[in-house]
């Protein structure tokens, strides 16, 4: 972003755009040589992530962004070098900062929705009831499958989520959806697992 700043000043369309001139020498290789920084370091995530999609035919976003930087640099370059027509080299940085800023967004949501399914982890119980011919048995949360019948005590916590098949209760599920007061669960009512069964004991699958 730094870098993109004297690549404003030296690209000859800013300069008409705001009506000032600032020209030297060389000026039109530094503006190459600024731009190949930004375009190889800047877009570093982008062309590795645009080769991990060649490589596994998974074309997508990242594909899109590096075709984009890329012509833009390779046509730019060209036109520093004696090839007639117009650069682009601050559309090129511009468009970085937009796609990197973009992606560290990206980023910082995926790490807090992967630190939130962490705590939501440790508060989930480790054991659970299961109702096996006619016996209660306690095994680790792991073994249950689909179709097991689980016995869920007043006080506990939920195994995993499920449906109320028998009984009826209120759960506490503050710490998963911010409801404050505890919600009234009966036959067919589905459960999330994390939640605190109230006042009555009941059967889930």
């Amino acid at each position: 972003m730094i870098l993109t700043l004297p690549i404003l000043a030296l690209s000859p369309f800013i300069q008409d755009l705001l009506r000032f001139k600032l020209e030297f020498p060389g000026s039109i290789y530094a503006l190459f040589l600024l731009s190949t920084f930004v375009y190889f370091y800047g877009g570093d995530p982008f062309l590795k992530g645009f080769l991990n999609e060649i490589r596994d035919n998974n074309i997508g976003m990242m594909t899109l962004i590096a075709t984009a930087i890329s012509a833009a640099y390779f046509y730019s370059s060209a036109v520093a070098f004696g090839l007639r027509g117009e650069i682009f080299f601050w559309e090129l940085a511009t468009l970085i900062d937009i796609m990197l800023l973009g992606h560290w967004i990206e980023m910082r949501s995926v790490l807090g929705a992967s630190r939130a399914l962490e705590e939501l982890v440790k508060i989930m119980p480790s054991e659970a009831h299961l109702l096996k011919d006619g016996q209660t048995v306690d095994v680790k949360v792991e073994m249950l499958k689909p179709g097991d019948r689980v016995l869920v005590k007043p006080g506990e916590k939920i195994p995993v989520d499920g449906a109320v098949i028998e009984g009826a209760t209120s759960v506490n599920e503050s710490m998963l959806t911010g409801e404050s007061r505890p919600v009234t669960k009966k036959d067919g009512n589905n459960v999330i697992g994390g939640s605190i069964n109230g006042e009555g004991a009941y059967l889930w699958r």
